[in-house]
């Protein structure tokens, strides 16, 4: 009788093992030699406190790539770092009483050690954390060259600010209009704020997002459209007796004869003048400074707006004068900060026109539409189609149409062709104290200067305090940190007390991985050159946009100040975004997070299968954060081992997909290391060396089919991790123990063919399970490390299959499939269709009109 596997035991050992040999260490270049280099990498974390179970699935998906990859003969580097500054930590200090920087650390340690628990296969001798000064004095530096090149500037910028905390709110912390932590109303301000000039680089940007074709469709096409290339007119409408113009900017000129009235943004220059005599228009522009400054909020809010009682003409008619609103979705920040409204084209446009009863006409018709019949309602066509209503565009299909309207624009000197983008730059600055300090000083006589790079980095002042009825920056309310002799005249200045947002920290941390313990550079060029781009980096959606951007105008960036190296300027080859791990489980009275024996269900009671003693547990609840109710690491890792953990969220859903964390589920995980251990205890001779001679009778019998069976596995599990197709390749390891678990025949050749079974068994889960493997490898004979070990080769005979499986449907419906020989004749083929027993069963009583043959593919049936 086998005994129980004991991962309390096994997997310490294996971590201590792999530890003390330094097998994850990445080899620089000389020792790497011939080595072909693969960056792994898994977005880093932010120190929250504790890791759960669900975070494990992201860093094991890197993980199983990165060991995958060493297998196969690669230097791997595979590091591990802290998103480590922002404003939790100041709120854990003004909620405790403790310093930012003392509770980042204890997080980080206490996190790096459950990461440890999972077995990654890491460099942690690369370990960084943003809010290091070792760190961001390199950031530092960057920034000051990024200025002295223009791609860093001060400007007047509106910002959401909360009146509570005293800070500006990036648009995602403002929820319906109120400050995510002090829920006070959000103004909108305008401040003086460092920014990024990401627009330098739009147009390579969204260009070479075509070559980006390891990133998923999803990530590429949202890039794009944050990027928001738009091709169209600037064009001017006078306005009425006062001699002044208004621009606008459209990317549909041919809907012009369609327009019922120009609407500008709430701070355009012109609203703002006339609120100074218009009580309600100043309501107006205070009521929408209340939305903020998201697009997002502001596109989903009721449409609304004021008449500012003048009138312009328009740029075709003279004649036609149309009235001038002041509109809360016009944004300033986008195009001139005006618009003209043409409702029956556009949806936001004809809720406005309805809302306020403003007369228009359609001036596009749909495909096969009657001009004399077609109307515009309550749906707007937006379409393509052929221009009418529309003097001399009638008749026009919609792209010539808009071409011929900016030739008239043209002609008449009142607009051009242009292009407009819908990216901004990027606001940098922070009114927070735990975040990377901006090397600027501000001087009366010289200005805003730089600090010099020898007196780098600024380090933050330790001797701060964190009150409630003290919001805002405590760098403000500093008695002497702030102040400073200016580097230029040597008077009196003081320090910039913004900090950087740590968008900017988290956007080169890759880079400096590659070289992370370099004290005069971010990194050195030729090992950045050696490592980047990033081969493959695993990540959350949610990131698709601001970091994924912010992080190619980075390396962008550094490339053009002379940091870097790297003529594509793309940070990431790449791509993998993973789902979320969402599910129910049982908690017991300890606190503990335990697996339930279901044959056990009694009242609650519930065997743990660590130890078999009995525990109580409490509801089952969904896993959530919010709720604090989420699964501990340690405590599950103490009762079930981290590989039915990492097993688990690799097993029963497609990666990409959202994984449920069930108790039946992780009981099948562990319940299969069990089974696997089982199966290695009964082997009672050690396996087969790759490529060793098999015994006679080993062509033939069971024997083959289990080597058959092992050879395909690695065929096929190889090419599942490559794909990321985690959760087939544990189908096929399940595939495969079931066939080595059937194998009771007890000769030289099934005794052979089991040992090789079971040696590539222990290869094929070690990317997954790497303690498991381990323990296997060793039982079956091998030394030292399965995790050292080369990917094992499948034999191109044995692998290749001389059947296929071939789905019959009967009436256009599945019913069953057959093995059959691959090119076997029609006959051969419909008669084993025929003869299946689930087919023959369901056409009894009716009769096969024909049956359809598709070699090797399919099997049609039609019987009535």
């Amino acid at each position: 009788m086998s005994s129980r596997y004991n991962h309390r035991e096994v997997e310490p050992k294996w971590r201590a093992r792999w530890d003390d040999a330094a097998i994850d260490r990445a080899l620089s270049p000389d020792e790497a030699k011939d080595k072909r280099k693969a960056y792994v990498l898994e977005m880093f974390p932010y120190p929250s406190g504790r890791i759960h179970v669900g975070h494990s699935r992201n860093y094991t998906m890197g993980d199983v790539i990165a060991r995958f990859r060493r297998a196969n003969g690669y230097n791997v580097l595979h590091p591990m770092g802290w998103d480590a500054f922002g404003l939790p930590a100041e709120n854990a200090a003004m909620e405790r009483g403790i310093h930012p920087k003392g509770w980042t650390y204890d997080n980080i340690a206490a996190m790096r050690e459950q990461l440890k628990l999972l077995g990654l296969a890491i460099d942690w001798s690369r370990e960084i954390a943003t809010c290091d000064p070792a760190y961001y004095k390199h950031q530092q530096a960057m920034f000051l060259a990024f200025w002295q090149r223009g791609l860093a500037y001060r400007k007047r910028q509106k910002v959401n600010w909360d009146p509570v905390d005293n800070t500006v709110l990036a648009n995602e912390q403002v929820v319906d209009g109120k400050g995510w932590r002090s829920g006070a109303p959000v103004e909108t301000r305008e401040l003086e704020q460092w920014m990024f000039r990401v627009t330098a680089y739009a147009e390579d940007l969204l260009a070479s997002i075509g070559g980006l074709d390891k990133w998923p469709d999803k990530v590429r096409l949202m890039q794009s459209n944050w990027i928001g290339k738009s091709q169209g007119a600037r064009f001017r409408f006078e306005v009425v007796g006062g001699g002044d113009e208004i621009e606008v900017f459209t990317t549909r000129p041919d809907t012009l004869f369609g327009a019922a009235f120009v609407a500008l943004a709430p701070d355009h220059p012109l609203t703002k003048q006339i609120a100074e005599k218009r009580p309600d228009v100043a309501k107006f522009i205070e009521e929408t400074a209340r939305l903020g400054t998201s697009e997002a909020d502001i596109e989903k809010a009721e449409k609304f707006g004021v008449d500012l009682g003048i009138r312009v003409k328009h740029p075709f008619d003279e004649s036609w004068e149309l009235p001038v609103w002041a509109a809360n979705f016009v944004l300033s920040t986008y195009g001139t900060g005006a618009i003209f409204g043409s409702p029956a084209g556009d949806q936001r446009d004809l809720d406005f026109a309805n809302k306020y009863k403003l007369a228009f006409k359609p001036v596009v018709l749909p495909p096969g539409a009657d001009p004399a019949t077609h109307a515009v309602t309550k749906e707007a066509f937006t379409g393509d189609g052929t221009a009418y209503n529309s003097g001399f565009l009638d008749g026009l299909a919609t792209k010539d149409a808009i071409t011929r309207a900016i030739e008239e624009l043209l002609k008449l000197g009142k607009g051009e062709a242009t292009t407009q983008w819908r990216l901004r730059d990027w606001g940098v600055s922070r009114q927070r104290y735990w975040g990377c300090p901006i090397p600027a000083i501000h001087c009366e006589k010289c200005g805003v200067v730089g600090v010099p790079e020898k007196d780098l980095p600024v380090m933050l002042p330790e001797d701060v305090t964190f009150e409630r009825d003290k919001p805002g920056n405590p760098l403000d309310r500093h008695p002497t940190w702030k102040q400073v002799d200016c580097p230029q005249c040597g008077g009196k200045a003081q320090r910039e007390t913004d900090t950087l947002d740590t968008f900017v920290d988290s956007s080169w941390y890759f880079a400096r991985f590659t070289d992370p313990t370099n004290e005069n550079a971010p990194f050195d060029k030729k090992l950045a050159s050696y490592w980047l781009p990033v081969d493959q980096y695993v990540g959350g959606i949610e990131h698709a946009v601001l970091h994924l951007l912010y992080s190619r105008f980075f390396t962008r960036a550094m490339r053009d100040c002379g940091f870097l190296e790297l003529e594509s300027g793309e940070p990431f080859a790449s791509l993998f975004t993973q789902g979320m791990v969402v599910h129910e489980t049982y908690k017991s009275a300890g606190g503990q997070w335990l697996l339930p024996d279901e044959t056990d269900l009694k009242d609650g009671a519930r065997i743990e299968l660590a130890t078999g003693k009995p525990v109580n547990v409490g509801d089952i609840e969904k896993m959530s954060k919010s709720k604090k109710n989420v699964v501990d690491l340690d405590a599950f890792v103490k009762d079930f081992g981290a590989d039915v953990a990492r097993w688990f969220v690799l097993s029963d859903s497609p990666p990409e997909r959202d994984v449920e964390w069930t108790a039946s589920g992780v009981k099948g995980a562990w319940g299969f290391v069990q089974r696997v251990w089982s199966l290695m205890e009964a082997h009672s001779q050690p396996a087969p060396k790759p490529g060793a001679a098999p015994p006679g009778g080993a062509d033939a019998g069971e024997a083959l089919a289990l080597r058959q069976l092992a050879h395909r596995a690695i065929q096929a599990v190889s090419g599942d991790i490559e794909h990321f197709r985690f959760n087939v390749a544990v189908a096929r390891c399940y595939e495969l123990v079931n066939a080595i678990a059937k194998s009771k025949d007890q000769s030289e050749a099934a005794v052979f063919a089991r040992g090789e079974a079971l040696r590539i068994l222990a290869q094929l889960i070690a990317p997954f399970m790497p303690h498991l493997a381990e323990e296997c490898w060793e039982k079956l004979g091998f030394a030292p490390f399965a995790a050292t070990a080369p990917w094992p080769e499948a034999d191109p005979a044995l692998a290749e299959r001389n059947t296929v499986t071939l789905p019959i449907q009967v009436n256009g419906k599945k019913r069953g499939e057959i093995e059959a020989p691959k090119g076997a004749p029609e006959a051969e083929v419909r008669e084993l269709a025929l003869a299946h027993p689930v087919v023959a069963q369901f056409l009894a009583g009716q009769s096969v009109r024909k049956v359809i043959v598709v070699p090797n593919r399919i099997v049609n049936i039609v019987a009535g």
